[in-house]
């Protein structure tokens, strides 16, 4: 197996070497990556949903929906791309199509300095070795559709095969190995990955791929730090790039911010899950944007970009600093006296009051209080106005600045 070569250099530059104008075509050391420099993220499209989300990512493939989501990928510096392109997708719309939406894909991203790590999927053939000609057939289709594009970064043959089953992680292995030796025959030019699950697994798999890489969900700060140093550590042992395949999730202690910040501070590539926040599936704990470009939390963006919310120092804002708590709690009042009959002047004041709330970070974010005058002003309902606004007034009086 190739040994990989370890060079400086910048992302764009590593990832994207190739890309080039409609005349040239440029050959690329693809060995010859940078994987500190990785800025990566998952990616699937917002609008499938779990089960078939892998399969869909490609059966429902939108032409525009790619360029729009891999503009934002753009804006945010990103840099690799990690996509599943599942088996069943080829069976249910026959190579011609698929190829033609792949190259679509890698194209968009190249354009863009986006490099494109296909996540090959798995099919019958690793619960059953006799049907091993079908992974013959699928690796031997995505080689000659891809290998020449000079968006395509490495494959990566299974995702997380390291399984606490063991059964099926020995399935799961015996897996890699074939598919790891299929790879290395059928394109000797790209480079092979495995995202391994934790870093044990991605030690295991060490001798089937060129770059090594492991996924980390850690709950705490020295738990991230813990599993950088030990892939670091062995990554120098034998002379492999490594980088993170995976992070990044709300439902698991796992912060964005959090985490990016660790891995930034180590100089350890990454790529977060994921781009999008999908409608159906993990879209309650896993992406940056919405399908129309708008963000959940901002930290993500800002995190991304390097910027991280300060928990040290804190200087705490102080909202009623120029008497706009006072003057809305004033409002609120003979609002109220009056009768609360007057929706729209109601309305203006719950807003403002959600402005000072979300301004100066008073209020929990996970439903904002913008979003819910949003609804208020939608429905019209003045029981519901009301309300908000009695809320509004207990959550701002405590600062309320005495004079």
């Amino acid at each position: 197996m190739r040994k990989v070569t370890f060079i400086i250099a910048s992302a764009v530059a590593l990832l994207l070497a190739g890309c080039t104008n409609s005349t040239t075509t440029q050959k690329v050391d693809k060995f010859a990556i940078d994987c500190d420099a990785i800025r990566g993220f998952n990616y699937t499209p917002a609008s499938v949903a779990a089960p078939r989300h892998h399969t869909d990512s490609w059966v429902k493939y939108d032409e525009n929906t790619t360029v729009f989501d891999m503009d934002l990928a753009k804006e945010l510096n990103l840099n690799l791309a990690r996509v599943f392109v599942n088996y069943q997708a080829y069976q249910e719309l026959g190579g011609e199509e698929l190829a033609r939406r792949l190259q679509h894909f890698c194209r968009v991203c190249n354009e863009r300095g986006i490099g494109v790590v296909p996540v090959v999927g798995n099919g019958a053939w690793v619960r059953d070795t006799t049907q091993r000609d079908l992974a013959v057939e699928w690796a031997e289709f995505l080689v000659n559709t891809l290998k020449d594009e000079p968006g395509l970064a490495m494959w990566d043959i299974h995702n997380e095969p390291d399984s606490n089953n063991p059964e099926r992680r020995a399935m799961n292995f015996s897996n890699c190995r074939f598919l790891s030796e299929l790879f290395h025959r059928l394109d000797p030019n790209t480079p092979v990955t495995i995202g391994a699950m934790l870093v044990p697994g991605m030690i295991e798999l060490a001798d089937y791929v060129d770059i090594l890489q492991f996924h980390d969900y850690s709950e705490t700060r020295e738990g991230i730090k813990e599993q950088i140093k030990a892939a670091r550590e062995f990554a120098q042992k034998v002379g492999k790039p490594v980088f993170n395949g995976e992070l990044g999730c709300i439902a698991r202690a796992n912060p964005y911010d959090v985490t990016l910040e660790e891995h930034q501070k180590a100089g350890m590539g990454w790529v977060i899950w994921e781009l999008m926040i999908v409608r159906q599936g993990w879209g309650n704990v896993h992406g940056v944007f919405y399908e129309d470009g708008t963000v959940r939390d901002p930290s993500i963006y800002t995190a991304i970009m390097g910027h991280f919310r300060n928990r040290k120092n804190i200087r705490l804002e102080e909202p009623d600093a120029e008497n706009r708590v006072t003057t809305v709690l004033g409002r609120m009042a003979d609002w109220k006296k009056a009768g609360s009959k007057d929706f729209d002047s109601g309305a203006d004041i719950a807003e403002v009051a959600a402005n000072l709330l979300e301004s100066a970070q008073l209020a929990p974010m996970h439903i904002a209080p913008l979003y819910e005058v949003g609804q208020v002003r939608e429905s019209r309902d003045l029981k519901e106005l009301s309300s908000l606004i009695d809320k509004y007034a207990k959550m701002l009086e405590p600062y309320k600045r005495q004079r």
